[in-house]
Order: structure tokens, then C-alpha cells, then sequence
């Protein structure tokens, strides 16, 4: 053999050599990255956690019995839809969860449930229904984050047994169905309608009521300014009566006052009677003749 085919040969073997040794070390060695955890089992039977994060030497991950499991404990989140539920009322809602979690204790969620996934939307779901079922839709839209702590106390116990921890959970949307959406709407328009139709009601009496009581008033200080006149007048009467010219004048003036003149008919030249037994006599047909033709006699340029 010549030395060359003898060294590359060596170095062949060296390099296969050494790929062995180091497919081996990685056979033995385990990296566990951070917020991970890494299941070692044996016959199926758990037989080490390693929770550190770096590199950790196992030599008896080369037997066949060995195996390894990987779970992540990153926080995780899972969405819940379309959970179905009737409020104390009995109107139908459909809710939406969202649920926040992280595994905390590896070996229970791996081992203590078969599927904690499913599982811990079946629990969610039955915990919604009975937190949600006693409390009215109004309750339900307006304290979400009470419901909220309520859900996470209740989940807090069963998750705990699958290793669970579950950091938050919320209500994301609550919804009716179409036709409990469409009477809910008319019931609302109803009471509005009413409402509206009362306080209409309610400013028409209110409205009245002030015009009422603005002409109770205005009635009583119109009645107080009329009966202060009497009172003045009264008062004057009283200075006047104590001079009697003056009385009497003033009397004299007032019947004066009273008379009309395009309403006065005076009689004058009936010697012996009262202008009122005057104003009813009725002269005869040729006595009213007889004193048209003297009218006219005595008028100028009569013949």
C-alpha cells in the first residue's frame, strides 16, 4: 500500500471516527431552550424533568427505552366560540372566550389528562354556562370584568390538576340570536316610543299647569291694582266732602260730564209742563201744517 492511499485512509477513518463520537455526544445530550420543558421517560414511565435551560449530558438516552418529551410553558392562549347559553330571563346569548394560560407543572400536563387541550374548553364552556345562566343580559354586558374573575376562579381549580395555570379570561363577545335580536330591537323602540310619549305628556301638564298658575297670579295682582282705585277715590271724597263749595262744584261738574250732546234733546216754550210730559205730547196734522207755512212765511225772501 502506498503512503498516500494509507493516509487518506487513516484520515477517512479519523473523520468517521469522530462523526461517530460526536452523533453520539448528540445522541447523549439534551438542550432544553428557555420557557421549555423536557420529559425523559423510561419504559414510558416518567424519570426526569429538566426544566433548566441549556445543554444537559444523558448518557442513557442512547438505550432504546428512553425517550423524550417536550412541552412548551410560553404563555398560550385559546379562543372558545360559539358557547350557547340562556340568561336568567331566558334570552338565548352566544358567547366567545378567550382564555390566557401557561403550563407550570409539565409531568401533570403531560401525563395527568389526555388531552388537557380539549378538556380544558369542555370546562370553560360548562363554567360559562353556569356563571352566565343566573345573571340577566343587561348584568352580563355591563360588569364583564367581574365575570371575568369569577371565570378564572373556577378554572383556577380544575387546571390546577392538569397542571395548568390560567392567567386571564375574558368575555370577548357576547350576541343574540337574529330573532331575539329583531324583538329586542322592538322592544326597545317600544319603550322609547312610551317614554317619549310620556315625557310629552308630563311637559303638556307641566306647561299647563305654569300657565295656570301664571294667570292665578296675574288675576290676583290686576285684582289688587283694580281695588286701589276705590280706596284713592275714596280717599279724595273724603278731603273734598270737608270743603262743601268745592263738593258742590265738583258734583255740578260731573253731572255735566255725564251729558251728550248729540244724544240732548231739550223742549223749550211749554209753560206749565216738565220737558219729560213735553217730549210725549204729539201735535195734531193741522197744527203741524199750520207751522211749516209759517216757517216758511218768516223765511227771507218769502212772498
Amino acid at each position: 500500500m502506498s503512503p498516500q492511499i494509507a493516509f487518506i485512509l487513516g484520515l477517512s477513518l479519523a473523520l468517521g471516527g469522530a462523526l461517530i463520537l460526536w452523533r453520539i455526544f448528540r445522541m447523549m445530550v439534551v438542550a432544553v431552550p428557555d420557557e421549555e420543558a423536557v420529559l425523559i421517560t423510561r419504559f414510558g414511565k416518567l424519570d426526569r424533568v429538566l426544566t433548566e435551560p441549556g445543554l444537559h449530558i444523558f448518557p442513557g438516552l442512547l438505550l432504546p427505552w428512553i425517550s423524550l418529551r417536550r412541552v412548551s410553558q410560553q404563555v398560550d392562549f385559546r379562543e372558545i366560540d360559539n358557547i350557547q347559553i340562556n340568561d336568567a330571563t331566558g334570552t338565548t346569548l352566544i358567547v366567545d372566550l378567550w382564555l390566557e394560560f401557561r403550563i407550570v407543572d409539565p409531568a401533570k400536563a403531560a401525563f395527568a389528562v389526555q388531552d388537557w387541550d380539549r378538556s380544558l374548553r369542555n370546562v370553560a364552556s360548562h363554567a360559562t354556562r353556569a356563571i352566565l345562566s343566573n345573571l340577566d343580559f343587561n348584568h352580563i354586558l355591563t360588569d364583564r370584568t367581574d365575570l371575568c374573575e369569577r371565570l378564572k376562579r373556577d378554572l383556577h381549580d380544575e387546571c390546577q390538576r392538569w397542571g395548568l395555570l390560567v392567567s386571564n379570561a375574558f368575555v370577548r363577545h357576547v350576541r343574540l340570536l337574529p330573532e331575539v335580536s329583531r324583538l329586542m330591537f322592538e322592544t326597545v323602540a317600544a319603550r322609547k316610543e312610551r317614554a317619549k310619549a310620556r315625557i310629552e305628556e308630563e311637559g303638556r301638564l307641566a306647561v299647563a299647569m305654569l300657565d295656570a298658575e301664571t294667570d292665578a297670579k296675574v288675576a290676583k295682582l290686576v285684582a289688587d291694582a283694580k281695588s286701589q282705585y276705590p280706596l284713592a277715590m275714596g280717599e279724595v271724597f273724603s278731603e273734598l266732602k270737608q270743603n262743601a263749595a268745592v263738593f258742590a262744584a265738583y258734583n255740578t261738574l260731573y253731572e255735566l260730564s255725564q251729558l251728550r250732546p248729540h244724544r240732548t234733546v231739550a223742549f223749550v216754550g211749554f209753560d206749565g209742563l216738565r220737558a219729560t210730559d213735553a217730549a210725549m205730547m204729539s201735535p195734531s196734522a193741522s197744527d203741524a201744517l199750520l207751522a211749516a207755512r209759517n216757517e216758511r212765511s218768516t223765511e227771507p225772501g218769502a212772498e
